[in-house]
Formats: C-alpha cells, structure tokens, sequence
C-alpha cells in the first residue's frame, strides 16, 4: 500500500497549469503510508453486529463440521472411492478453506475487542479469498463435466475419468485460481487510499478499490476479464454440460428413470444455483444498483451460508453419502467408551 502522489497539472483544464488536486489524497499526502485497515464488520449498530457475529459463529462451525464429515465419510467408504465423491471431497475442502479466510479473523477480533488489520494481513486475506472463491469456481465445472460424462457418456465413464484426469481436474483449477488472485494482489499493492476504514468484514477487492484516490482502471478492468475467466466461463461451460444431460434425461422413456437421472444432479445444480447466483449479484452487476445492505446479505450468502449448505445439499440428495455418513458416526459412537 502506498502513499497518495502528488497531485500534478493538466494543461488541457481552462486554467492552463492549474494542479487538478483530489483533497483526500492531499490529505494523505504527507503522511506516512497506511499500515492498517479498520474493518467495520457487519453492521453498525452494536447489537445487531452482536447476533450477527452469532449467526456466523454458527454457520461456520456447522459448515466445518458438516464439509469434515463429508471428507471423512468418503475417504473411510470403499464404495465411495469414484470420480463424483472425489470432486465433492475436493469441493469440501474448499468451502472449509474459503469460509476460513474471513470468519476466524472477524470473530478472533470481537473476542479481543479489535477491528483492525494489518496491510500485509489484508493482502494474505484478499489473495486466499480470491483464490479459493476461483478455485470453488473452477472445481463446480469441473464437477459439471463428470456429470455429463456418466449421463451421456456411461460406457466410456471409467476410461476417460481416469485417476489422472480426475487429478488434473481438481489441480488445474487451484492453478488458475492462485494466478488470478496473484495478478489482483500485486496490482492491489500499487494502489493509494484515502481512508483506511473498510465497509466490510474482510478484505473485499471490491471494497478496497472504491476506497482508493490511485487510478483503478487497471483494476476495474481485470476485475472484469480475470472475473469473466474465473466466473462467468465456468458457468458457461457449466450450462454447456447441462444442455445435453437435460436432453438425455427427457429422452428417458419412464418417469422413475428420469428423476433418477436427474437426481444425481440435482445437488450439483442446487449449489451452482446458489454460488454463482449470489458472485453474480455482487461482482457483475452495475455499480448503480449497488447498495450496502445489498452486497452484504449476497457476501454472506456465498461466505456463510452456500458453503455450510453444500454438505447438507449433497447428503439429503445422495442416498450412498447419507449411508457412509451413518456408517461413519456409528463407528464414532461404538468407539467413544473405548
């Protein structure tokens, strides 16, 4: 984070020489470079802010414990050991490492009676923030295409998801995602603030940018390309997937075979839904729709509330996951007298 620069002329202003002069980087001007930014959490109102410090406590112990139980169930299940629960372990991993980014650090600062966070701190949380929200990205099409495989494809299914593909599959995206979240973090660096205090709960791209006095063009605009390449392509290939499986499964002579068909991937698109639905509102849309208020509830939507969800999507969906989550906490309970 550096300091605001030196305002500077511009000769095509009526008064020729005339310094064009942002007062609030003027103000910055001599000051020594911002060290710290004050995140003003939820809301502003003190008790609101309490019950919703509460509600995210919960959501995010019961996301953790809910995606911890996934990754445990399948790795300790044989028959689980395919394709389609490899990606869910995957995607498991990621809610766990995404919501982990931003609710510690907000609730480990109420207990302690703080609301600052170093420079450097926001960075590392803005980086891992992007970077596991393009992976989560990345992770849902690559999901999409193992299921338009074993819909549309059964026959070849086992010889083209191969233990190779499915690994490259799950790398390629971690990949993609630390490049782009890289790319915004240095750009990110170059920038100058005029207030240090943070409308948000974490480190949001979107909420630094719209405090900085620099030029933000660059950033706006990668903000649209790199977001275009860890968003919207995804999603696009994500209905891309989906068009033939809706055209497989209405080929389908019984409706039992269709609900069949369409079951396994109904928890797919019930997260997709809910991801994309809610990044979509926030990121793509014009700036003069935004409100406060507005991108808040959307942030804590994706944040909070979709990854402690997926789990429970995905168990309520999935007969064999439900078994192995039984069969998991049985084993627990037999074992606990010992």
């Amino acid at each position: 984070m550096v300091p605001c620069p030196t305002p500077r002329a511009d000769p095509s202003s009526p008064g020729e020489g005339e310094p064009i002069v942002d007062l609030n980087c003027l103000d910055m001007a001599n000051q020594t470079q911002v060290s710290e930014f004050v995140l003003l959490g939820l809301s502003e109102q003190p008790r609101q802010q309490q019950e919703l410090l509460g509600l995210s406590c919960s959501l995010y112990l019961i996301g953790c414990l809910g995606n911890l139980l996934t990754i445990l169930a399948i790795v300790s299940d044989p028959h689980l050991h395919s394709p389609m629960y490899f990606f869910l372990s995957n995607l498991s991993l990621l809610d766990v490492c995404f919501t982990s980014t931003t609710i510690p650090k907000m609730l480990l600062n109420h207990l302690r009676g703080l609301t600052t966070i170093s420079s450097s701190a926001c960075l590392v949380q803005m980086y891992f923030f992007i970077a596991f929200g393009a992976a989560d990205s990345f992770l849902l099409s690559a999901m999409a295409y193992d299921r338009y495989l074993a819909i549309c494809r059964p026959l070849h299914y086992l010889t083209i998801m191969s233990m190779l593909r499915c690994a490259l599959l799950v790398a390629v995206p971690w990949i993609l995602a630390n490049v782009i979240s890289m790319v915004h973090t240095i750009l990110m660096t170059r920038l100058s603030f005029y207030t240090s205090r943070i409308p948000h709960f974490f480190c949001d791209i979107n909420a630094l940018i719209k405090l900085s006095c620099s030029d933000t063009h660059v950033n706006e605009m990668l903000m649209l390309v790199l977001g275009g390449s860890g968003v919207l392509v995804p999603f696009v290939c994500i209905m891309a997937s989906y068009t033939p499986i809706a055209v497989a499964v209405w080929k389908v002579p019984s409706a039992r075979g269709k609900w069949k068909a369409f079951s396994t991937c109904g928890s797919h698109l019930c997260v997709v839904s809910l991801f994309y639905g809610t990044i979509i509102g926030v990121y793509f849309n014009p700036a003069s729709t935004h409100t406060t208020h507005g991108d808040m509830a959307a942030t804590v939507m994706y944040t909070m509330v979709t990854p402690m969800l997926n789990p429970f999507i995905y168990s309520l969906r999935n007969r064999d996951l439900r078994g192995a989550l039984r069969k998991l906490l049985s084993l627990n309970h037999l074992a606990k007298p010992l």
